[in-house]
């Protein structure tokens, strides 16, 4: 499968994704120790805010209006507008910074980690997806073709290290059960959460389905699980603590 424009359109479809894409404090711990001693931080496509410290200093950038907005509602600090690719900053003006979750929106993911590196002295932290190991979860058996629009959205983790550098360290991200950043692998226990439309409103992959697919595939769902159909196969997640699946933080050390 083949995206001509990888990016969501946050302006209309993404209004209530705050509500649903909060910081897990799991994840987060992930993310602090990453940093290490870093004192400045750049948080680039930094959406509604998610994972933004608190001990130290940060600028965030988001092109998305909407999302910008959402910072406000949230009493977060404001964002500039500005992308990945054209970062407004001199070099080396920041001990760290991180891209969470968001490369897979970029249209030049190669350009944006660039300027990441420009503007950096130190460490640069990347949350995202493998896309070679999304068929590890569930929902592949379910919403197939969400799984190939996932897959051709998220870049290689080896093409991220061709530009980050070979003194990266690639690290696999547990899920808690209980994960309160609703990305799809969030619910691999609780998989009716994604017959509520607001936390599907807040992956953005469903955006990209063909008409009338998104509520086939729910339906299809949602009569597995009122048959037994879904726990015949996956019950036991749902007394699984952590899920290991596609997500990775890459840590580049400048």
């Amino acid at each position: 499968m083949k995206i001509k424009d990888p990016s969501f359109d946050y302006e209309q479809k993404g209004l209530q994704y705050a509500g649903q894409r909060r910081t897990d404090p799991m994840i987060a711990s992930y993310i602090q120790k990453a940093l290490g001693s870093a004192s400045t931080l750049l948080n680039v496509g930094a959406g509604a805010g998610s994972y933004e410290p608190l001990d130290r200093y940060v600028i965030s950038v988001e092109p998305s209006a909407s999302m910008r907005r959402q910072r406000q509602v949230l009493g977060r600090m404001p964002a500039i507008d500005a992308k990945a690719e054209k970062l407004p900053f001199d070099d080396n003006s920041f001990d760290a910074s991180m891209a969470l979750l968001t490369v897979h929106h970029w249209p030049d993911v190669a350009l944006g980690l660039m300027e990441m590196k420009r503007v950096t002295s130190g460490k640069i932290i990347i949350m995202t997806y493998d896309p070679d190991a999304l068929h590890t979860f569930w929902n592949i058996d379910y919403f197939p073709k969400l799984i190939e629009v996932e897959k051709a959205r998220y870049p290689k983790i080896d093409s991220l290290l061709n530009v980050l550098g070979n003194n990266s360290e690639v690290i696999q991200v547990p899920i808690p059960l209980n994960c309160v950043d609703g990305f799809q692998e969030a619910y691999y226990g609780r998989p009716e959460g994604f017959l509520n439309e607001e936390v599907r409103r807040a992956q953005s992959a469903w955006g990209f389905l063909s008409k009338g697919l998104e509520a086939e595939y729910v339906q299809t769902l949602a009569k597995a699980l009122e048959n037994g159909d879904w726990d015949k196969k996956f019950g036991h997640f749902r007394n699984e603590p952590y899920f290991n699946g596609a997500l990775r933080l890459i840590v580049a050390n400048g």
